[in-house]
């Protein structure tokens, strides 16, 4: 296991460098001068030629881009905001509490109340709780962000006045944002969850089990529910991976200061560190995530086990 979280973890270098790659490029061909974006209209020639000198963006695009791996990977610095002069890193570092605690909130959201819908959808299949909480799933894939956002914000905030609007310097103050975050998250983990389940109860062990006499109960969560774990699994994964980086909508909905909201107001400013330093940080996340969902997968299904 040890050698594979290893082999793992080295796999994550090329990942990051050819996101490193494909955001560099991507900012580089973008329209718009950052030296006259950070300076502001007022600025001269000769302050924006040094401002472009010292940032080294008068050099070419293989120069620049091979000094920013060379700082990443030997000092660890990728880069310095030209708005705030403060390192990337700490940037990040401030923001991204925020955001993993309204994505950590609403997977968990997700899971709980997904999971056991789709098992009750798939064991009372065509019922009129599986054709509702269907509907409910269709609607939760197909509802902007923001407009769900904003919805809850005049419901629970401006008229029943029950929950703040904004920040999340509370408990309560988490409940808005992470609903708005978990919706399509949810609806797709119980659509998955109802899937996995039809696919496994139909199995001839899972009648071998309830004709030994065994409990509707265990049948279903001991022996179905767990073999259909690794898809419920994966989605959750990528779910929660989606989550830390598209939290961008919500977190400005809810003036949340995370990771995504520090990402758009530095496109807005063409402040590029931040901009590289928060794809690259989503990216490493993201894959970070999966490992543990491929460590998962051994401890659910002893077959994967033997094959590591």
């Amino acid at each position: 296991m040890l050698r594979y979280v290893t082999w793992r973890l080295i796999s994550l270098i090329p990942v990051l460098v050819g996101v490193a790659f494909i955001v560099f490029t991507l900012l580089y061909i973008t329209p718009g001068d950052p030296a006259r974006m950070v300076l502001g209209d007022l600025a001269t020639d000769d302050m924006i030629a040094e401002f472009r000198e010292r940032e080294g963006l008068n050099d070419p695009f293989l120069l620049q881009f091979g000094r920013y791996l060379y700082n990443a990977a030997a000092k660890g610095d990728i880069g310095k905001s030209y708005m705030t002069k403060a390192s990337v890193s700490s940037e990040l570092r401030a923001s991204f509490p925020d955001t993993f605690k309204i994505s950590i909130f609403a997977i968990l959201i997700a899971l709980i109340l997904g999971v056991p819908f789709g098992i009750v959808s798939a064991v009372k299949q065509y019922s009129i709780f599986d054709s509702i909480t269907m509907v409910f799933a269709m609607v939760g894939m197909s509802m902007p962000v923001f407009w769900l956002g904003l919805l809850l914000i005049l419901t629970f905030s401006v008229h029943l006045r029950w929950l703040p609007s904004s920040g999340l310097d509370s408990f309560s103050a988490m409940i808005l944002p992470s609903a708005t975050l978990a919706t399509q998250s949810l609806a797709i983990i119980t659509r998955m969850t109802r899937s996995s389940m039809l696919e496994v109860i139909r199995q001839d062990y899972i009648r071998t089990a309830r004709a030994k006499g065994q409990r509707e109960s265990v049948v279903i969560l001991r022996h179905a529910l767990r073999n259909a774990m690794i898809p419920i699994v994966t989605v959750a994964g990528v779910q929660f991976g989606v989550l830390l980086g598209g939290a961008v909508l919500t977190e400005s909905i809810f003036s949340i200061p995370g990771v995504g909201r520090l990402m758009v107001s530095s496109i807005k400013m063409r402040d590029y560190p931040i901009v590289q330093g928060g794809v690259l940080f989503i990216a490493f996340a993201a894959s970070f995530v999966n490992l543990i969902v491929d460590i998962l997968y051994v401890y659910i299904d002893p077959r994967i086990k033997v094959q590591r």
